[in-house]
């Protein structure tokens, strides 16, 4: 998802956010985990090894990964990336310790995008798509266990057709995206993008 936010004097920023909760059984605050759990849970994400694989190699590259880079919010979606905001966890989607590690995991490859790709631009639909692609399939959201749980019980060709469809419901929401834009750039990048493993191919 994509919204274009104006700051004091500060040209448009593209938030670039994760899908919501829309395909999950539960698609609402209800059962969701307090903020206290939230924040706590935020702390424990820091922990986990691909989460500090991510911050290492955004530092390596010279990306700036400051104190308040990750956040605990109340929103609309499940997570979101925005440049030179950072990362917003949605704490009133959360429910498991899980769902907040793949946000933040999610997001990270955004951010680590927005760090290393010359002349990023989250306007472009081509740029947006490929950093989807990107954050759905390195991040193992579309693992088929997590497919099983949404409802999705293709086995065959499974993870491919769930980074498309995932990226797709994020692109189409880039105001500067309609929907046969979003697909057209999707398939345009699709090989190149879905096949870019950085920084993974550097993984120990």
């Amino acid at each position: 998802m994509a919204e274009e936010h104006h700051g004091g004097g500060a040209s448009p920023v593209l938030r670039v956010e994760a899908e919501s909760s829309s395909e999950q059984r539960v698609a609402s605050s209800r059962g969701a985990m307090s903020r206290e759990d939230c924040v706590e849970g935020i702390r424990s994400a820091l922990k986990h090894p691909t989460v500090r694989f991510l911050r290492e190699e955004m530092e390596k590259a010279g990306c700036q990964v400051w104190p308040r880079l990750i956040q605990a919010a109340t929103c609309s979606t499940a997570g979101g990336y925005a440049s030179r905001e950072g990362i917003k966890v949605c704490c009133n989607h959360m429910r498991l310790q899980d769902e907040i590690n793949q946000v933040i995991i999610h997001e990270l490859i955004h951010a680590y995008d927005d760090c290393v790709t010359k002349n990023m631009n989250w306007r472009n639909c081509a740029h947006h798509a490929c950093s989807e692609i990107r954050a759905n399939h390195l991040s193992g959201d579309c693992h088929y266990k997590r497919e099983l749980l949404r409802g999705f019980m293709k086995i065959r060709g499974h993870e491919q057709d769930c980074v498309k469809r995932r990226a797709l419901m994020s692109v189409k929401t880039n105001p500067y995206c309609s929907e046969a834009a979003s697909k057209d750039a999707i398939e345009a990048v699709w090989n190149i993008c879905y096949n870019d493993t950085r920084p993974f191919d550097r993984a120990p």
